[in-house]
């Protein structure tokens, strides 16, 4: 199993130099990825314009979305995003796409809530089917494909057009039975081999307190269950490597580890967590 890093443009205090610091340092340590997350409702950084700083300052770890929220863009405009961020990283982006659990997103981007899962299918289908490409470049040739989702018609779409799946967090088991459901669905749709498998973790070796208020805050619209993703944030050196060997256990391929707060330390942490 790979172990990617997440590039830390949602937690409090993030800066766009810290941001090209720390793309700079995973791609020279042993991690295999550098992804990011999307919101428009929160003080953070663009997913797609992360990714292309980040691109200019790295030559070897895939650039990945975990996930950008395809529906609150026009599905030119993101294919256009996704090619470019691709083109400028020569050739190393891999887009994780889904419809989103916030309603406040739609809201402020002024984009239909209702509706949001069939335009994801038609931005899969465009950029999957190559629609448009001789109008809407760069290439999008070799961009690898993730969808995320529980629901029976995000696993439908992921087996459709993508590549493989993309999980949105939790204990390995919970990864272990969307896993499951994922590979169910493609051996459905007859397509041969099986789904690639990308999850995610959240860690906090240095400053715990500081990471779980940013959970509290970030997660703050689930309600009562904010408290359990605040108890599976990893905070030991022991607790990440339970968790990085129960995700190889359960069968992913490229597990994404999120630090809560930005500071470089947390990388070198999470690094020697690893060794």
């Amino acid at each position: 199993m790979n172990v990617g890093v997440g590039l830390p443009t949602m937690p409090p205090g993030a800066t766009g130099e810290l941001l090209l610091e720390w793309a700079r340092r995973v791609d020279a340590g042993p991690f295999t990825s550098l992804a990011v997350l999307d919101r428009v409702v929160y003080d953070s950084f663009e997913p797609f314009a992360a990714l292309a700083a980040a691109a200019g300052v790295t030559s070897r770890v895939r650039l990945a979305t975990m996930i950008a929220i395809g529906p609150l863009r026009p599905t030119a405009l993101l294919a256009k995003q996704a090619a470019s961020v691709h083109g400028l990283s020569g050739g190393r982006l891999t887009l994780g796409l889904g419809v989103g659990a916030r309603t406040d997103d739609y809201e402020t981007a002024a984009v239909e809530h209702r509706g949001r899962g069939r335009k994801l299918g038609e931005q899969l289908a465009y950029i999957r089917g190559g629609v448009d490409v001789d109008r809407v470049g760069p290439s999008r040739d070799g961009i690898e494909l993730l969808v995320g989702g529980l629901s029976g018609h995000a696993f439908g779409r992921m087996a459709r057009y993508a590549d493989g799946y993309a999980h949105a967090g939790g204990p390995p088991r919970a990864f272990a039975g969307a896993a499951a459901r994922a590979e169910a669905a493609w051996r459905d749709f007859g397509r041969p081999g099986r789904p690639r498998l990308w999850g995610q973790g959240y860690a906090s070796l240095v400053d715990t307190e500081r990471g779980n208020a940013y959970l509290r805050d970030y997660y703050g619209f689930t309600g009562g269950f904010v408290e359990r993703i605040v108890a599976e944030n990893l905070t030991s050196a022991r607790a990440v490597k339970d968790f990085v060997r129960g995700y190889e256990e359960a069968g992913c391929d490229e597990l994404v580890i999120f630090t809560t707060t930005p500071d470089i330390e947390e990388l070198e942490r999470l690094q020697e967590a690893l060794a």
